[in-house]
């Protein structure tokens, strides 16, 4: 375990040495958080957490403290990594990632809970005329954007930054 005061010494020499443009932290909670900022004699431009419909830990004070400190967030998994789609809606499908062993998502994870608010979120955004993953997304004042993973293999060569977005100008099918 890297002493947080180390860790920031590290991002402010790599800013200052011209390595990195910006400061930027990750996974850490509001009480870690508060330690690494009080510990970076430099701007911390962005905070990248887990935080989606079924991950809240981050509105647990961290999302205060970033918005106080004038800190961008941004989320990744935002469609906890694919549960927030239709893929598992019908069972885990062959070659997905939930299907595949050692993986971060596993069956265990798709339980009745998650599927039962997955339709309930599948059947808003029906009515909508959006997908369940738009719906996922939209609608977040907390961060200032999304880091998404496409699933398929067109999609798969790049990561892809989503804008936020709010759920009253929501693109129609």
């Amino acid at each position: 375990d890297t002493p947080v005061e180390e860790t920031m010494w590290a991002l402010e020499q790599a800013v200052r040495s011209g390595k990195a443009l910006y400061a930027g932290i990750s996974n850490y909670d509001a009480a870690q958080t508060t330690g690494a900022l009080a510990a970076l004699p430099i701007p911390c431009l962005l905070h990248q957490v887990c935080y989606s419909m079924f991950r809240r830990e981050p509105e647990q004070g961290l999302l205060d403290i970033l918005r106080a400190r004038g800190v961008g967030a941004i989320a990744f998994s935002p469609l906890a990594q694919g549960l927030l789609t239709d893929r598992y809606l019908g069972g885990i499908p062959p070659g997905s990632r939930a299907a595949k062993p050692g993986r971060s998502l596993q069956p265990a994870d798709i339980d009745a809970a998650k599927l039962q608010r997955i339709r309930a979120l599948a059947a808003l955004a029906a009515a909508r005329g959006q997908t369940v993953y738009w719906n996922a997304w939209a609608g977040d004042e907390h961060t200032n954007a999304f880091i998404a993973w496409a699933g398929d293999a067109v999609k798969q060569r790049f990561g892809v930054a989503i804008e936020h977005v709010k759920l009253r100008t929501p693109p129609r099918r």
